[in-house]
C-alpha cells in the first residue's frame, strides 16, 4: 500500500507549529521587557529526503482532491520523544489520509510496510528512498523490522503500525483482532502507543470492491482522523513478554482504537454494547 501523504500549505496543522517555524525569542535573565510564555521544548524535525517529499506531495494532492479533512485530538500526541501510532485499516486509500494527517502535525510517519511492496518496480525504490520500514511477515526475519522501528523511535520519530496487519474483514468495517507486532515493539521500547482511528477513506476506495465499484470520486467525503490518549501498558513493562502478555497488550491497543472509532461514528461496536468495541482486555492470570 502506498504509505506517505503530503503537506498542504492551504490547510494548517491543527495543533502543531509549522516544522520550520523559529523558536520564540526568550529574553536573557535580568533583561527588561515582557517575558513571552515559554513553549514546551520540541523534538528536532526529522530530515526528509526528496523521495519522501515527492510522495508526500502526490499523496497530499490526492487527499485534497478526493475529500475534506477533519482532524481531531492532536493534543494527545506526546511532545517529547518518539512514539508509535496504532491505526485502523479499512481502505487501501487510508494510508494516504492518515499519513497526510500525521505529516501535517510536523512529525512525518515511518510506516511498517509488508516487504512484498518493496520488490515492485518504482514503488519499492521509492519506499526505500523515503525511509519506510519493510516487514517480512510470517518469517524469522520479521524481528529485523522491529530493529528499524526501534532506531526510528530512538531518533524521536513516529512509527506507524496497522496492528491488524491487513484490511479489516469486518463487514461493518470495525477493527478486527490485532497481531502482536505493535505490542511487542511497545513493550520492548516503552515508547508511547497512541491510538488513531480514521473514517472516510473507504468511501473513496471501498475495501475488497464492496459496492461493486473500485473508486468513488463523488460525492466527496469527509476524512476524519482522530487521536486518543496513549494506551497504558506500564504494568506490563517488567513482565516476561510471553504470548499472554503480548496478547493482553494487543487487546488494549485494539480496544483503544475501537473506542476512538466509536466516537467518530457515533455508535457502539455491536460485539461489546457496553464498552469500547472489541472485547475488553481481561486481567492476566496471576
Amino acid at each position: 500500500m502506498p504509505p506517505i501523504p503530503a503537506a498542504a500549505p492551504d490547510i494548517p496543522a491543527p495543533d502543531a507549529p509549522a516544522p520550520d517555524a523559529p523558536a520564540p525569542d526568550i529574553p536573557a535573565p535580568g533583561t527588561s521587557g515582557p517575558q513571552p510564555t515559554r513553549q514546551p521544548a520540541r523534538r528536532p524535525t526529522p530530515r526528509l529526503g526528496p523521495a519522501y517529499r515527492f510522495v508526500a506531495a502526490v499523496g497530499g494532492l490526492a487527499c485534497r482532491l478526493a475529500g475534506r479533512p477533519d482532524w481531531r485530538g492532536t493534543e494527545h500526541f506526546p511532545r517529547q520523544g518518539g512514539y508509535i501510532t496504532a491505526v485502523n485499516h479499512n481502505s487501501v486509500f487510508d494510508p494516504f489520509v492518515y499519513g497526510y494527517f500525521q505529516y501535517r502535525t510536523g512529525l512525518p510517519p515511518r510506516f511498517l510496510i509488508k516487504s512484498s511492496l518493496f520488490t515492485r518496480p518504482l514503488v519499492g525504490p521509492l519506499l526505500r528512498a523515503a525511509g519506510q520500514i519493510p516487514v517480512e511477515r510470517a518469517s524469522s526475519r520479521a524481528a529485523q523490522a522491529l530493529d528499524g522501528a526501534r532506531e526510528a523511535l530512538a531518533r524521536g520519530e513516529c512509527v506507524a503500525i496497522y496492528p491488524e496487519g491487513t484490511l479489516t474483514r469486518d463487514p461493518d468495517l470495525w477493527p478486527g483482532p490485532g497481531k502482536t507486532g505493535a505490542a511487542r515493539l511497545a513493550l520492548m521500547t516503552r515508547a508511547p502507543v497512541v491510538p488513531v482511528a480514521q473514517w472516510g477513506a473507504h468511501r473513496v476506495v471501498p475495501p475488497y470492491g464492496l459496492g461493486g465499484r473500485r473508486v468513488r470520486l463523488r460525492p466527496r467525503p469527509t476524512f476524519v482522523v482522530a487521536v486518543g490518549p496513549p494506551v497504558d501498558l506500564s504494568d506490563l513493562y517488567d513482565l516476561e513478554p510471553t504470548a499472554a502478555v503480548l496478547h493482553e497488550a494487543s487487546a488494549r491497543i485494539m480496544a483503544a482504537i475501537t473506542a476512538v472509532l466509536e466516537d467518530i461514528r457515533g455508535e457502539r461496536h455491536p460485539g461489546h454494547p457496553g464498552g469500547a468495541g472489541t472485547p475488553a482486555a481481561r486481567p492476566l492470570a496471576s
